[in-house]
């Protein structure tokens, strides 16, 4: 038999503990053994290697238990020998500082957890777990990483941020079916240059690293759907990543840009280049922002909105808060889609402060009174048209912009003849925005296979008629300033729902379907009556970057809410809750995760 560190010679393998009593109840191994699962996470580790008790956990599937030697008859529950091999070893939140090699005789594992230990390096006989498909190992002291693991070609997640590390394997490349890979929180200053060859990648977090350069070689992730680059030292990224025709959210977010980058990638959605040194923004990348959806431009120099900011048609959300503009052109109400406008902290001259401070709606409604229009056709031209009820309707809104609006007309219902105008029109947008409406409009359905964004803000819904779950390609729903309390269980069908706004609302707890709809990016739901939220419920939603309960009824924040990792604006301002403390609350979304992470019991 094999000889160990500290002689041992019954086992391959233990845990050095401070203590000389068992660590690990004999039940759990047992239970292990059925299960294939071992939660040994806060049990005050100290070293995962042979000298001590428990003197079996490695050769858990290899040595015959205890109950075979005993003259006993056996139960179903109770048959040692189909025993299922391991297949998932939890052992975060101890005290770690040394993973033994014989970590290779848990072969059939496939999530192995260390993260929050004090492991300053891995050993080489990590590469022999070949089924391994999550690997997390963030929160440790690791200055580098085995070549060897760049062999496990199962490998789904890797996560490793709030390390040392200082480079990455040139082998990494070699992780073919990787999708997500976290090395935030490091000291890279590079990547190799075999990072392309990670070609399976759909989430990269790079983000508060040291790094000057991307390499060109990200082209061959057309895969990645997120991007974060954020708290870095670029001042430049590469045309290249134009060619990952799958992004759709980039964070390059505390850099040094100087330039709004030129990213003609087809389906970015989300851009966020805030605290850069951005001075001007330029028609040759704005033009390029086919498909973008939400621009942040906050805490940079900007001097002049262009006319060509109107290119950006599928623009919903532009935030320029803390930049240098003084002026607005009026062709900015023309954006079909924006809906949030963001501009506090600029010197803005000619635009009273009491249209700024009445919040988007307003301004833009402002800004188009100063646009000059063409006159309206009068000799039956298909500019404009007059229904009975003398509303107006926009027929090329109609057939151009695929937009049907009726909005600010503090009507009642819509007209018939508004819905006969967009008959067999495949109307994408609806605007019945500021009416008196008490319930939603039936005849949307007559759109259900083309309809993606609608507003039924300030009008005076009680309930959501579960007709609008109807509507299957809905993205965007709008329902601010109502008086709803609850949302129809059918919202989790809209599986291509990406934001909906609740605000100001009268909803007393958070929306349990929300918990549901796991496609969703974006939840504003200020300023109603909120008193809790649930993080093991949120954490399911894997692509929520935007959260807003700021003016509720919340008592407690729960630390637990830091885990939500997707989280990138998280406002909470305007509670009752007494910790986080304001001014850790005011100190943005970064520091108030790790506020909250910081406070997670151990």
């Amino acid at each position: 038999m094999s000889r160990f560190k500290g002689g041992c010679k019954d086992s391959l393998a233990g845990f050095k503990v401070q203590t000389s009593e068992p660590t690990v109840p004999y039940g759990l191994l047992k239970a292990a053994r059925k299960s294939g699962q071992l939660n040994l996470s806060s049990r005050g580790l100290k070293e995962v290697t042979c000298g001590s008790v428990p003197q079996n956990v490695f050769r858990l599937n290899i040595d015959t238990p205890e109950e075979a030697q005993q003259n006993v008859s056996f139960g179903a529950a109770d048959r040692w020998w189909e025993q299922t091999d391991l297949t998932k070893l939890l052992l975060s939140s101890n005290q770690i500082t040394l993973l033994s090699d014989d970590i290779r005789l848990l072969s059939g594992l496939t999530t192995l957890d260390l993260h929050d230990n004090q492991l300053s390096s891995l050993p080489s006989a990590l590469g022999e777990l070949q089924n391994l498909q999550q690997l997390r190992l963030s929160h440790n002291q690791l200055h580098s990483l085995p070549v060897e693991m760049c062999t496990l070609k199962n490998l789904r997640s890797l996560t490793l941020q709030q390390n040392l590390l200082e480079n990455l394997p040139e082998d990494l490349g070699q992780l073919v079916n990787l999708t997500e890979l976290d090395v935030s929180s490091n000291q890279l200053k590079s990547l190799p240059s075999s990072f392309g060859g990670l070609v399976s990648l759909q989430k990269v977090n790079l983000c508060h690293n040291q790094l000057s350069g991307l390499p060109d070689s990200l082209a061959r992730l057309t895969n990645v759907k997120l991007l974060d680059c954020s708290d870095n030292q670029l001042t430049e990224i590469p045309a290249s990543l134009s060619e990952m025709l799958a992004l759709e959210q980039l964070y390059l977010r505390h850099n040094k840009l100087r330039l709004l980058p030129k990213l003609p990638a087809p389906a970015l959605k989300e851009l966020y280049v805030g605290n850069n040194q951005i001075e001007q923004l330029q028609t040759e990348q704005l033009s390029c922002l086919s498909a973008i959806s939400l621009l942040e431009l906050r805490n940079n120099k900007i001097k002049i909105v262009p006319e060509e900011i109107t290119l950006l048609s599928t623009l919903t959300r532009l935030d320029l808060t803390n930049n240098d503009i003084t002026s607005l052109p009026a062709s900015l109400s023309l954006l079909p889609n924006l809906n949030v406008l963001l501009l506090e902290g600029n010197p803005l001259r000619g635009i009273r402060r009491d249209i700024l401070s009445k919040g988007t709606g307003e301004l833009l409604k402002y800004l188009r009174g100063r646009v000059k229009e063409e006159p309206e056709k009068t000799d039956g031209g298909d500019t404009a048209m007059m229904l009975p009820s003398q509303a107006r309707v926009n027929v090329h809104d109609i057939k151009t912009l695929k937009l049907l609006a009726y909005s600010d007309k503090q009507a009642g219902s819509i007209p018939e003849e508004l819905f006969d105008a967009a008959a067999d029109q495949s109307i994408a947008t609806v605007n019945f925005s500021k009416n008196q409406l008490t319930s939603v409009p039936p005849r949307l359905l007559e759109f259900q296979s083309s309809l993606s964004e609608i507003n039924l803000g300030f009008n005076r819904l009680i309930s959501c008629s579960p007709d609008i779950c109807k509507l299957l390609q809905l993205t965007h729903i709008d329902l601010r300033n109502n008086q709803l309390s609850d949302l129809p269980s059918e919202i989790q069908n809209l599986t291509k729902l990406r934001s909906i706004i609740l605000i100001y609302n009268r909803f007393k707890s958070f929306p349990d379907v929300l918990y549901e709809t796991l496609s969703l990016e974006t939840i504003l739901l200020a300023n109603n009556q909120v008193c809790e939220v649930d993080p093991s419920r949120l954490m399911k939603l894997t692509h929520l970057s935007t959260l807003d309960l700021a003016n509720n009824d919340l008592l407690n924040i729960p630390p637990e809410l830091g885990l939500c990792t997707s989280l990138r604006c998280l406002s909470l301002e305007g509670n009752p809750f007494r910790t986080p403390r304001a001014a850790i609350v005011a100190k943005g979304t970064d520091a108030l995760m790790e506020y909250l992470r910081s406070r997670i019991p151990t």
